[in-house]
């Protein structure tokens, strides 16, 4: 039997251990590949980074466990940016209650890294009934929408969110989703009060954000685990959003060179007939 004959016949668990050494070593050998950053992630990016300590940013954290690999760490690297502009933070799970045990103790454990208190400098409100109600209400009277936080303390009684009265004391919403809950901010806080949105989604809904995007509605769009890799770049914090497109990207350079060697194989056993 030639060669190509043998490599015609390689065993598929072969190609599995190949493919599963491509995917984990990244994860414990880091190989440095270059992650370009795109325009608008980086618009997300400048416009945080523009702002002064005393803005506030809102972010929704509208996604489940299904899609917990891909948007928690575009959640962490925004809030570890907002962290280190000393931006003050309000976060909230609007759409979906899964979210709760996703963002909170992520958020507690980032506010103890950079040293941040509670009720100053952060702030998290949880899950409330009314979803695009609660939008709309936001606009009018922050704290008649939400009323206590997630801790069931009255934000009256927060220095934050005491002098939070509408959108117009909200710099930017970001909306990390899983599913199309950003285009509700559009059409309650965009369309209504003109308030700044960015949206972080999986990648498989990115194609359908980027008409939002071109319009004008959007600042700007974190997609997918790229999204969150080239968000980590430019804090210059890679975390696992980068190992993780490191792996993906060295799974796909194994693929690409089974898939030439299958048809090289072929050609060449073919050829010899």
């Amino acid at each position: 039997m030639t060669f190509w004959e043998k490599l015609e016949k390689l065993d598929r668990r072969i190609i599995y251990a190949i493919i599963t050494l491509a995917v984990v070593l990244p994860f414990f050998f880091r190989m440095g590949l270059p992650i370009s950053v795109s325009p608008e992630v980086k618009a997300v990016y400048d416009y945080i980074d523009n702002l002064s300590p005393n803005d506030v940013v809102f972010i929704s954290g509208d996604y489940d466990p299904q899609v917990d690999a891909e948007l928690t760490p575009m959640f962490e690297a925004i809030v570890r940016h907002c962290f280190e502009k000393n931006v003050k933070l309000v976060v909230a799970n609007v759409y979906n209650p899964q979210g709760v045990g996703l963002v909170e103790p992520r958020l507690k454990k980032l506010a103890q890294e950079y040293k941040k208190v509670y009720g100053v400098d952060y702030v998290f409100l949880g899950w409330k009934y009314g979803a695009s109600l609660l939008i709309m209400k936001m606009g009018q009277d922050f704290k008649s929408a939400w009323e206590v936080d997630y801790y069931n303390t009255r934000l009256e009684d927060l220095p934050l969110t005491s002098r939070i009265r509408n959108y117009d004391d909200i710099a930017l919403v970001v909306d990390l989703t899983g599913s199309g809950a950003y285009i509700s901010w559009i059409y309650y806080a965009y369309v209504q009060y003109k308030q700044k949105i960015a949206a972080g989604i999986t990648a498989v809904m990115a194609a359908d954000s980027y008409p939002y995007l071109q319009a004008g509605q959007l600042i700007g769009l974190l997609g997918g685990l790229r999204g969150a890799a080239e968000y980590e770049q430019l804090i210059h914090h890679p975390g696992l959003a980068s190992v993780g497109m490191e792996a993906q990207s060295w799974a796909h350079v194994a693929i690409i060179l089974f898939i030439i060697m299958g048809n090289l194989g072929y050609f060449m056993t073919r050829r010899k007939k």
